[in-house]
């Protein structure tokens, strides 16, 4: 009776969004008088950043400071039209159309400046710091509050913009019907170390490592809390969730979330991420978002990482203790797998 160590790797191609009517997202942007500027969107924020990243992309393509941008994500009746929060597609393809309104809008605000000046918009450029100037004389400048204000107040434009993202269909082959389902992938590689006691079957992640390809980290922080997060939801799913313990029975299924097991604080383990870095050609900035796949590599890691540790190959997950206890016995006990 003893505890065994084992390593579990695993590595996925995961797709960005989907192939079905192109996939669309739009998003309005407009002025108000002060120079702020408002993102309107349908595309909800569950918690993975929406607001935050679409915030940067447009502040970046607007050439003003971020926190003079502010996003509304409304709801489908008063926002324009979005294809929904899922299929890792937020920064993709939301991102797209943020830059496309955004662009719309500040040639507005640079035309309105230029009238203003008694210049060519051609020769005026934004500093990201709230003003516009004209290019190789700084001297001669504007606030994006001042042009905003002269649009509205005295020239009678709207400082505004529309965008909308769509991806090119795929071709079909006649033959076969084939076609490619998204227009990009990202991708990552696991290592999961765990620790399986052979007299109870409990499982312990020890420590993870684990590097994530995202296009472009548009939000460095971000990125790497939603890694971590995702990690440990799908340890969580690999070790402890289940609603049907007894599948197909349906006996002593849990009623309510004192009998659903989760894993706790103290069941986290440490996680050493690596970010590369391969921009997107058609991704907002080269971004592509790291959506479900933070969670998808950890599966297949911890179930590889238990084999290599006693020998039990887990096909259905949870990998919970009775599980590990019967491979076991099966077995005629551990049966420990080289360690490379």
């Amino acid at each position: 009776m003893s505890k065994h160590r084992g390593k579990g790797f695993a590595c996925i191609n995961y797709p960005i969004g989907m192939n079905l009517g192109g996939d669309p997202s739009q998003a309005l942007v407009h002025s108000n008088p002060d120079g702020k500027f408002m993102v309107a969107l349908s595309s909800i924020d569950l918690g993975q950043g929406m607001k935050s990243v679409t915030r940067q992309i447009a502040a970046e393509t607007l050439g003003v400071p971020v926190e003079d941008v502010y996003v509304d994500t409304a709801d489908s009746d008063t926002g324009p039209h979005c294809m929904g929060s899922f299929a890792s597609r937020g920064t993709h393809r939301v991102g797209n159309a943020v830059i496309q309104a955004s662009q719309e809008a500040r040639a507005v605000m640079l035309e309105a400046a230029a009238e203003e000046m008694e210049v060519n918009a051609a020769d005026l450029m934004t500093d990201g710091k709230g003003n516009i100037h004209v290019k190789g004389a700084p001297s001669r400048s504007i606030t994006t509050m001042e042009a905003a204000q002269a649009a509205q107040f005295k020239q009678g434009k709207t400082v505004s913009g529309r965008g909308i993202f769509l991806i090119p269909l795929s071709d079909v082959d006649p033959d076969t019907g084939e076609m490619t389902p998204v227009s990009c992938f990202a991708h990552a590689a696991m290592i999961v170390e765990v620790e399986v006691d052979d007299e109870t079957g409990e499982i312990e992640v020890i420590e993870m490592n684990s590097s994530y390809e995202v296009g472009r980290a548009l939000n460095p922080r971000l990125v790497e809390q939603q890694l971590t997060g995702g990690a440990w939801m799908g340890m969580s799913h690999a070790a402890w969730e289940t609603t049907e313990p007894y599948y197909p029975e349906r006996d002593h299924g849990p009623v309510d979330f004192n009998h659903y097991l989760m894993p706790g604080p103290g069941d986290i383990a440490p996680h050493n991420i690596a970010i590369l870095e391969r921009p997107a050609p058609d991704g907002p900035y080269g971004g592509k978002g790291p959506g479900e796949m933070c969670a998808n590599p950890v599966l297949p890691a911890v179930v590889n990482a238990v084999f290599n540790a006693v020998g039990v190959r887990i096909d259905d997950l949870p990998v919970t203790p009775e599980k590990v206890l019967r491979g076991l016995q099966a077995n005629g006990g551990a049966q420990p797998q080289a360690r490379r």
